[in-house]
């Protein structure tokens, strides 16, 4: 059945920034032909949903399986089939989203038939969101309306990629669009003009220095690297060797260890920008997007639980970032533990394993046993 129901999830091309009623509304049936309770919230953009449902007494405290209905595009060479058609070969599916997340999502879907038939103390909900892979642009406006759509959760499980090895703590990222806006003119007259590549080399040499001295701590061991850091991913400009450039763009992000906000981080170089103004540019700045580090205590309920429901000592930190950190920082205790390798997310020929999503499947399962207890 995990199976089956991963093969329709791939089958829905849910690429990150695109509409995504199909996958959500055909989740939705699912869940209500089970039983579930279940909500679709629509996001500001108009095209785009979270998707929240409860199995199990809607006054009680319970846990949350969280994940993303969104994947990355797979237009990437390397491919060796259709990777929105899910592909069986020995052990391994192969397919978009079949690690990060859908195979996830899969297995929470195939638990909850069994789940609706039990007499559960302690719910067991759903948090679907959309748009993660651009930076967790959904979940926040799902967490916003969790008040009202169920009582304070036990824990939140991220089921991103793990090897179904919990993990407490990842770094928080934000990142940012900035953009100089000059004069063009013949290159031959620059002091008619305003070099807008010029003026942005000034803010990113100032992005260099800033990123030099992160490296200098502090540090958390947890991480690798165990300092912050800051790299510029893009810049673009001008439009031709002989015409003084009028628009100049670069990108740049920060990954922050737990304990130092990310946004905080990016100031310096926000303020760098700005000074352009003084030079008679136009500047822009852009946040894409901004999600705080997790840091969950190994001493929590929600780290012995998953101890004992893995058998495994929980990781400490990886560096990657999820939707766990929101969560908590919206005052729930939240630990990433899935099925999969993340090594293998955003590649061609992406797959899981069948002995991974029985794995998670009978995880998922043994929370419900607890639950019903």
């Amino acid at each position: 059945m995990v199976e089956d129901i991963l093969a329709k999830l791939v089958a829905f091309p849910s690429v990150v920034g695109t509409p995504n009623a199909a996958i959500v509304g055909w989740i939705a049936d699912y869940c209500r032909s089970h039983g579930a309770r279940v909500e679709i919230l629509p996001g500001p953009e108009g095209d785009r949903a979270n998707l929240f449902a409860t199995i199990g007494p809607a006054d009680a405290r319970g846990y949350v399986l969280s994940g993303h209905t969104d994947v990355v595009p797979a237009s990437e060479a390397g491919w060796t089939a259709d990777p929105f058609t899910l592909r069986a070969e020995g052990e391994r599916l192969y397919g978009r989203g079949t690690t990060d997340m859908k195979g996830y999502l899969a297995c929470a879907l195939a638990a909850l038939p069994g789940l609706a038939r039990r007499d559960l103390k302690h719910p067991v909900h759903l948090a679907f969101s959309y748009d993660e892979e651009a930076g967790c642009r959904g979940v926040p406006h799902m967490i916003a309306e969790l008040p009202k759509l169920c009582a304070a959760p036990l824990g939140v499980l991220v089921g991103e990629p793990s090897g179904l090895q919990a993990v407490l703590a990842h770094k928080g990222k934000a990142a940012a669009r900035m953009e100089v806006f000059g004069r063009s003119g013949h290159s031959s007259r620059p002091d008619q003009g305003r070099n807008a590549i010029h003026a942005m080399a000034e803010v990113l040499s100032s992005a260099i220095a800033h990123a030099r001295a992160l490296e200098a701590g502090p540090f958390d061991t947890r991480f690798e690297p165990a300092y912050s850091s800051l790299q510029i991913g893009t810049i673009s400009g001008g439009r031709a060797l002989n015409v003084i450039p009028d628009h100049c763009v670069a990108e740049i992000e920060l990954r922050a260890i737990a304990g130092q906000s990310p946004r905080a981080l990016l100031e310096p170089v926000r303020a760098a920008l700005e000074a352009l103004k003084t030079q008679g540019f136009e500047t822009r700045w852009d946040e894409l997007s901004a999600y705080p580090a997790l840091a969950l205590s190994p001493e929590s309920d929600l780290a012995a639980l998953m101890t004992d429901l893995t058998k495994l000592t929980p990781q400490p930190a990886v560096s990657y970032g999820t939707e766990a950190g929101l969560f908590q920082d919206a005052g729930m205790d939240a630990i990433i533990c899935g099925p999969g390798d993340i090594a293998r997310a955003h590649r061609p020929d992406e797959f899981i394993t069948r002995g991974e999503l029985q794995a998670c499947l009978a995880l998922i399962e043994a929370l419900g046993n607890r639950l019903a207890a």
